[in-house]
């Protein structure tokens, strides 16, 4: 791995201690070892990061598979991913990443931008820091995005947004699109399930919306986080904030140390329907048959068609509703 020296950390000044504040944890490391993540080492009382520039995936996908809807659609976005996660999800679905040590490759920003500005002639946006935690890839991500944002590419955020205020503050200006997981709307789920807190991410969600385009993604694992309570409460919060704010309810599969059955189909139905009450654009997604097409609040003109992946533009003109000329809540 990639060693370089950390951002946002402090001296414990006891036994070469350090104390990390990249993140809610605030991991207090002794020499030698790391914090939950796994990719932040004290060495010699300094903090230093591991994977800095370590690539374990790298493809270019769909903008919808991140998934965002509302930004860009139908174009593709070059995706990156290292290893490292700072929860702890027993039903993590990128776990081999994740939590695994996969084989990685060196990439300096300067050579991943380089890449990302090739494949533009393809269509990419830009690059999307996506498979597992972005946050524990912060000093990369930060010099990459910076860099990408010179060459005027999209910088996309794929996160679980349990990082503290100020290093996201210091991001954010070159962050132009991000989803965010939002695990669960009850605090007992966070701490049993993904080792963290619901609040952090709660602030994450409203600091961002105000300064970049979110879209919002919740896991729906049947019996821990689907009660129709929970949903609405979850629906309710995210319309405080906008209810143009795009929520996507996806469906849990068996992953990692998780063997309940996927999420019913019904619940997922169900689910949708108590959050439309509350939100403009609710999608449904790791499942075919639902209707996740994007229409006009206003009037139910289709604005976007989509089939999978396939994605046209078929309702909207000069960024109006084609059909009753309500202003259309999405970036292209």
């Amino acid at each position: 791995m990639a060693r370089r020296k950390a951002l946002f950390w402090h001296e414990r000044n006891r036994d070469n201690r350090v104390q990390c504040d990249l993140c809610p944890h605030g991991c207090r490391i002794k020499e030698g070892e790391v914090g939950l993540c796994r990719v932040r080492k004290n060495e010699g009382g300094e903090l230093y990061t591991l994977n800095y520039g370590e690539i374990g995936a790298i493809a270019i996908d769909p903008v919808e598979k991140k998934p965002l809807y509302h930004f860009f659609p139908g174009r593709n976005i070059l995706s990156v991913g290292t290893t490292g996660c700072n929860l702890a999800c027993g039903f993590c679905q990128n776990y081999s990443l994740a939590h695994g040590t996969p084989p990685t490759s060196y990439a300096s920003p300067k050579q991943l931008v380089a890449t990302a500005v090739e494949v533009r002639e393809q269509g990419s946006l830009g690059l999307a820091y996506t498979y597992s935690e972005p946050g524990m890839w912060y000093e990369y991500v930060l010099d990459t995005a910076r860099l990408a944002h010179c060459q005027g590419l999209k910088n996309v955020l794929v996160t679980n947004g349990y990082i503290e205020e100020e290093p996201l503050r210091e991001l954010l200006p070159y962050i132009d699109a991000m989803n965010i997981d939002l695990k669960a709307f009850n605090e007992s789920f966070y701490r049993h399930t993904c080792r963290g807190r619901l609040a952090p991410v709660m602030r994450t969600i409203e600091l961002c919306r105000e300064q970049t385009h979110v879209e919002v993604t919740t896991l729906l694992v049947p019996g821990l986080n689907d009660s129709p309570g929970e949903i609405e409460k979850l629906a309710t919060w995210l319309a405080s904030l906008d209810p143009n704010l795009v929520l996507h309810l996806s469906r849990y599969h068996p992953a990692y140390r998780f063997r309940l059955p996927p999420t019913p189909v019904e619940s997922l139905a169900a689910a949708r329907e108590i959050a439309r009450r509350f939100l403009n654009y609710v999608y449904v997604g790791n499942i075919g048959g639902f209707d996740n097409n994007t229409r006009c609040p206003s009037c139910g003109n289709v604005l976007i068609r989509r089939d999978g992946y396939l994605t046209s533009i078929t309702g909207e003109k000069d960024g109006h509703c084609s059909a009753c000329g309500a202003v259309v809540a999405y970036k292209a």
